[in-house]
Parts: C-alpha cells; structure tokens; sequence
C-alpha cells in the first residue's frame, strides 16, 4: 500500500500549489481510513519540502516516479519516500530514510543510535536511519516478486536535512558499514548537491512511477522466509534481515549474552505478539553467537519448530551437529550450573513446571534453563499461553530470576509481520475473541485477507486453491477424538451435516506436519502450528468457543477428553471454581488467536456453531462484510 505516488512534475505542483503536506494527509485518509498523527503531518511539511528542493534539478527527469509513505509488504513499516526510474542497466528504485533530527548519541552498539524521534518526544534507541533504509531494500529484494523477476536495482539512502556533520551520526565503527551499503546526506548546500548527483547516478530516465505501481502490486515471494534462510543463517550468515526493532533488541541481547558471566548470571525477557520476529530474532541469535564462540542453544518446549528447521539443515549439517544446536526444555534437569554461554529460549510461555512424559522429573524447567547458563534468552507472549501446564508467563519468569540472582533485562517487540503486516487485525482479533478490549471493533478487510465461510468443505477447498509453496494449511480446536490413534482407517473431525471428514495431523508425523507436502488434507492442532508461519490458515472453531447473547464464552466441556492441554480441570473448578474458570476461559480464547494468526496473507474461518459465525460475520466493517463473504472461491 502506498499512500501518494505521482511522478517529479506533479509532486511539485502538488508542493507548490497546493500544500504538499494537505494532499498527502487526504491521501492518508482515504488510503487509511483514519486521520494522520500530528507528527507525521509535521514531518510531511517538512520533510517534504526539503525533498521538493532536492529534486528541482533539471538533470532529475520531469517523469521520474515519486511515492510517499509506501508500505512494506507483510509488516507495519513505512518508506518515506521513493524515486523511480531507469538507466540503460534496467529499472532502478531509490529508496529515502527522512528525518528531522538535528542531534543524537552513540549507544555503543552496531547499527543502533539514541534519538528524539518524533516532536518532543523523550530520546530512545533505534536502529541507524542507514540502516533503516538498507534493510527495507533487503527486505523487498528478498520478498517482493516485482523486484525480484524485474531484477529491480535498489538503492537505499537517507537523508537527514537538519543535521550537521558530528562524527556521532557518520561514526565509521558502528555505521559505517551501513553508511557504505546506504549513503548518508546531512544538512549543507555540499550534501544537497551530493544528494542531487546521486539520484541523477541511479535515475536516467523517468518511468511515470510505472515501478512503484508494479512493486505496490507485487506478490509477496515466501522463498526468503525463515526457515529457508536458516540454513545460511546457522553458518553464520545474516541472510534474513532484521527490521528497526527487530534489530534494536537483537543488539541489546547479543550485548547482553557476550557481556555474560559466572558471577552475575544474566536474563533477558524479550515480549512480543504474533509475527513480530520473536523466531527470526533468536535464529539470529543462536548463529552471531555460535559464530562468536559461545557455547548456546536454540531451545523449545514445542517440537514443531525444532523439527522445522532440523529438516531444513538434513542436506548441509551432520545430524548429529543439528541435534546440538537445537533442545527440548527438559534437557536441563541434570546440566551443570553455567554449562551454557547462552540459552536463547523461543516460545518461552510453553514452558511447563515438571519434564517428562509423565511430567515427573525435575523442579522447574524455567529455574532449570537460568541455572544452565550465564544468559538465558527468554522470548515470550504472555497471551499464547494455552495449557494449564504452561508457566513461563513474564511475571513468573522475572520471579524465578531474581529469586536466583540474576540481572534481569526487559525488551520488547512492538512491529508485527504477520498477517500482511496489519496491526489493525491483530488488534480486532484481541477486542473480538475477548482477550482485551481495543478500539478495533470493525474488521477492514482490505488490509488482510479474513473470510467467514458457511461449510468445512468450503473452507478446506479456499485453502487446498492457496497452497502454492506448501504454504497454507487447515487447523482445529481440539474438540475431537484422535480415534484414527487406534484405528488409523477411521477419520478424527467428522462434522455429518456438511459430510465433512478429516484425519488429525497426529496421524503423520505430527512435529513436521506444517511442511509435509500431504498435510494439506489433514487439520493441524495448536501443538503443531505454535511458533510457524504459512502464507494462508483456515480455522474451525469448535464448540468450545460460542456467541451467546452478543459475546463469545467458552465451554471446555465441549473440548475432547484427549486433550491434554487442560487435563484435570474438572477437579481444578471444584477446588476453586472462579480462579479455575477464569484460567480455562483465557487458555480457550488464547487458543484461538494462536491458531487465527498463523498466516501471512489471510485467515479463513468456518464456525460449528452457527451463532457464532453470524457473530464473527457482524464483525466486519461495513456492506464490505458481505461483498467479502459472497466473492467466489479462488
């Protein structure tokens, strides 16, 4: 999405003439569906001018494209500004990192600078506006097709038009990589011209923003996820690129388990919703730090993960090799204090009390994983929690680590993308299910792909259509028996009124059922889609989630007696009923926000319960609802 692109002649006349930063604000609007922030209006006047300055160069082409504000695809990130064009070498896109700032301070890390960003704003950390602008190029070389089969030149720059030359800004140690990668222009009539000549290098020829549409319009490529970057990763090479804060808490942990030792043990909690990198981070991690000799490991109390990413390394690391990167949480029971450099924990909220298959051995796994290591890594989200055995809440893993002594540290991920990037879905997910109350009472469906469909056919076959890759998959509640355990012959979800029969993923190998090619016809659980994305997830949402009178509630009666998620809850409510239920009503609903923000591209849903899919189909924004629910299948 994009909010203004016109080519250089009409930006102009739109900055000359009309007030450059009105018509971008009513482009806001009507692109966004709501009213600019203040600081971002102040920054278009600005900004803006600035940019109009720099491109009244009659060596610049009249049709030269111009965009502001050009969303990155599958996250809730912005291009301030970019320029589009061609040479003889084939389409080029200039990518611009605006900003007003006039000062800043070092922060001693890589790539990572202390600034006011934002009016008056206290200072904070942040990634280096170079920085910023590389690693959006990298991320849309790597994702957007357009780039991709257009062999797209890219290149990224900022410009800080305020700010004069300090040695802080262009300190060649701790930017100077990204100042090469992404050339920086400062305050000054030398840094105009350098600015000036450096478009009119990489911009020979206007294109009418012909670029900037195909690119808006480009698919997202998934051959650059996670898991097939791994493999380059685990060698230590930093192919899957970090996003601004991505990369600001990346920093601080790496600063944090390299600066670990025996004497002071130390804790980071990294807390982070769905799809805002909590993986990507701690594979990052687990490859700097191997590469900088620190004995650690990626660990997981879900299998589905480590299996994952285990599969994709079969062709490059011996087995054995792979196996020693990679650990279950209950591998720590007998480990001597401080074996480890670093234990970088993802899915921290997984974590159980007892290990075992008969949850028998050990004390802790959370007191057990700080007692291995120097620095333990915890990356958490106290809202997918989803068994009554999981403890690694926030809370509780800070109490653990000051009852043993440890510095603890706190981070937190705030940019999401997943589900293409929408905040807003994220937060009308929250507010609907019930697990808290936001603004976002309406879906706007034009941000992400979200469907109520009428039958469990219907929903399979939308899905098997967007499987291209082996990245879609179906998912339950668990709210039926894993008959075919016994009988492998007998199907598991059986809804009769719609001729609906399906097999649990339980029924292959259930930890790399997100990426068996077959798996497509069966239905995956929360246990074997928690911490993995896909492209497009269909959900069914059992009758363990319904609308009753305007509102969702929950009956874990409804939920299978195999489940062993909340085993023994029966004796639980009759211990303390009110702590009990209230506890089961949030693992429900937890459950179901795990399960609707699996994917990248959009979620569809079929309900059991009639009730409750006329609730979820009245919570669409406007007459969109039903031209959405009646578009034909693709």
């Amino acid at each position: 999405m994009i909010v203004y692109q016109a080519n250089k002649a009409k930006f102009l006349d739109d900055h000359e003439n009309r007030d450059i930063e009105h018509v971008i604000a009513s482009k806001y609007l009507e692109r966004m569906g709501h009213y600019a922030p203040e600081a971002e209006y102040r920054a278009w006047k600005y900004s803006l001018s600035e940019m109009a300055r720099v491109l009244r160069d009659p060596g610049i082409p009249e049709d030269a494209g111009i965009g502001v504000e050009f969303g990155i695809p599958q996250t809730s990130k912005r291009i301030d500004f970019i320029i589009s064009g061609r040479t003889d070498a084939g389409p080029k896109l200039i990518i611009v990192e605006l900003k007003q700032w006039s000062e800043a301070r070092l922060t001693g890390k890589d790539g990572v600078i202390a600034a006011r960003r934002g009016g008056m704003a206290p200072e904070r950390e942040g990634a280096h506006p170079c920085y910023q602008a590389w690693s959006y190029a990298a991320l849309l070389e790597g994702f957007n097709e357009a780039v991709y089969k257009r062999a797209v030149s890219l290149s990224p720059c900022a410009y800080l038009h305020n700010y004069v030359r300090d040695g802080i800004i262009d300190h060649p140690e701790y930017y100077g990589d990204y100042i090469h990668k992404a050339p920086l222009f400062l305050k000054g009539e030398e840094e105009l011209r350098r600015l000036r000549e450096f478009i009119k290098q990489h911009i020979r020829h206007g294109d009418n923003a012909e670029l900037i549409y195909e690119i808006e319009n480009g698919r997202i490529r998934p051959s650059k996820m996670l898991v097939d970057s791994l493999v380059g990763m685990l060698k230590g090479q930093r192919e899957f690129v970090l996003i601004d804060d991505q990369k600001v808490v990346f920093e601080n942990a790496a600063a944090l388990a390299s600066a670990a030792f025996e004497e002071k043990k130390q804790v980071v909690i990294i807390q982070g919703g769905p799809g805002t990198g909590k993986s990507v981070i701690a594979i990052n991690l687990l490859a700097h730090l191997s590469k900088l000799g620190l004995v650690c490991k990626y660990v997981s109390k879900n299998a589905a993960p480590r299996a994952v990413f285990k599969a994709k390394l079969k062709g490059n690391l011996r087995l054995s090799a792979i196996d020693n990167l990679f650990s279950g949480s209950g591998s720590f029971i007998e480990t001597s204090s401080n074996a480890f450099d670093a234990l970088i924990v993802d899915e921290a909220h997984r974590l159980n009390e007892k290990s075992g298959m008969y949850s028998n051995l050990g004390e802790n796994q959370i007191k057990e994983i700080i007692r291995s290591s120097k620095c333990s890594i915890f990356f958490v989200d106290d809202d997918q929690i989803v068994t009554l055995s999981d403890i690694g809440h926030s809370g509780e893993l800070a109490r653990c680590a000051n009852a043993m002594g440890a510095e603890v540290s706190h981070l937190e991920l705030s940019s999401q993308f997943r589900c293409s990037g929408s905040d807003g879905y994220l937060a009308w997910l929250d507010n609907t299910l019930g697990v808290r109350k936001t603004a976002n009472t309406r879906l706007d469906t034009k941000e992400f792909d979200f469907r109520v469909v009428d039958s469990p056919n219907e929903l399979h076959d939308l899905i098997a259509a967007r499987n291209h890759n082996n990245k879609a998959r179906v998912v339950a509640g668990y709210c039926w028996d894993w008959v075919s355990k016994r009988s492998p012959d007998r199907y598991d979800i059986v809804i009769p009124e719609h001729g609906y029969a399906k097999r649990w993923n339980l029924s292959s190998d259930g930890s790399l059922w997100i990426v068996s090619p077959t798996s497509v016809e069966e239905v995956g659980c929360i246990h074997t889609c928690q911490g993995l994305e896909l492209d497009y997830i269909g959900v069914i949402i059992g009758a363990d989630l319904v609308a009753r009178n305007g509102s969702l509630v929950t009956r874990p009666e409804a939920r299978s007696g195999m489940d062993r998620s909340i085993r023994g809850w029966k004796s639980m409510v009759k211990a303390d009923p009110k702590a009990s239920r209230d506890r089961l009503d949030r693992i429900i609903r937890n459950t179901y926000k795990t399960l609707m923000t699996r994917g990248m591209k959009g979620c569809y849903v079929y309900c059991c319960d009639p009730q409750t899919a006329d609730f979820f189909k009245g919570c669409f924004a406007g007459d969109e609802a039903k031209s959405k629910l009646d578009e034909p299948s693709a």
